[in-house]
């Protein structure tokens, strides 16, 4: 089959799936600029070599997701397909390369949209967005666990492979707050939504760990960089993506999936 090129900017924190275990939703950009999900990956399965990261080139065999109706979504040929890394495209001058990938289709009305994700003609899901201010950075709690009867249908039907010293494939933690942005778009209208980003999660785990366990120490360094940091001092963008359950359900189907921050340039006097 022809390999399918793909530039990463997406891992959404993972998921646990009594059909698939532990899912991670893959997004990013074809060589024309144009969006594509890739869903379901296995990722912590995957071997060493195979394990990309973001703006990472990546070649492998997709096919249509038949089970998704939003024009982006595919997936892997098969659970075990390959996964050849390609190269990585780093942060020189300011993101140059990165920049010329993803910005090259930016929305600035939320309500625009969200008009085109609920057209049965257009069904977009994935989207680059800019807000026109960030507002607040909002923390929630959350259940602190996985749903303990999903947990145990995994473990009965031996889907945990040994590959820690206990014997069993340790689950990812699941995380205990709820991360949102606050923002006003080019409109003024306000709208928070979560983050679902694999970043942001790792970030809450390496400061707690830093804290030894004080969580609102930890808390309070995600704020930092979230927004003390990305929305006060970078040039921000948000990765904005939908679920395919709430995609026509939900008022507001999206959720921020990644962000996209270079630094801010200072605009040049024409004069």
């Amino acid at each position: 089959m022809a390999l399918t090129k793909v530039l990463i900017t997406v891992k959404t924190y993972p998921a646990i799936s009594s059909k698939y275990e532990e899912l991670v939703c893959t997004a990013g950009f074809l060589e024309d600029g144009t969006w594509i999900r890739i869903y379901p990956i296995q990722f912590r399965k995957k071997s060493y070599s195979e394990q990309y990261k973001k703006y990472d080139w990546i070649e492998l065999d997709l096919v249509k997701n038949s089970r998704d109706f939003r024009p982006e979504s595919y997936r892997p040929y098969s659970i075990d397909t390959d996964i050849n890394i390609v190269e990585h495209i780093g942060t020189e001058n300011n993101w140059a390369k990165r920049k010329r990938i993803v910005l090259q289709k930016v929305y600035f009305n939320l309500s625009e949209l969200i008009a085109e994700a609920h057209n049965k003609e257009i069904r977009t899901s994935l989207a680059v967005f800019k807000p026109k201010k960030i507002l607040d950075f909002k923390v929630e709690s959350v259940e602190r666990e996985w749903d303990k009867k999903k947990l145990d249908s995994l473990r009965q039907m031996n889907l945990f492979e040994t590959v820690s010293i206990s014997g069993k494939m340790e689950v990812v933690r699941k995380l205990p707050y709820k991360f949102s942005y606050l923002f006003e778009d080019e409109a003024g209208t306000e709208s928070c939504l979560m983050i679902e980003d694999w970043e942001i999660g790792q970030l809450y785990w390496n400061c707690l760990a830093k804290y030894e366990g004080n969580e609102p120490k930890a808390i309070a360094d995600v704020r930092k960089k979230y927004f003390d940091d990305l929305a006060k001092t970078k040039d921000l963008h948000l990765f904005l993506g939908t679920s395919q359950v709430h995609h026509y359900q939900s008022r507001n189907p999206f959720m921020i999936i990644g962000t996209f921050h270079p630094t801010k340039e200072l605009m040049r006097s024409l004069f």
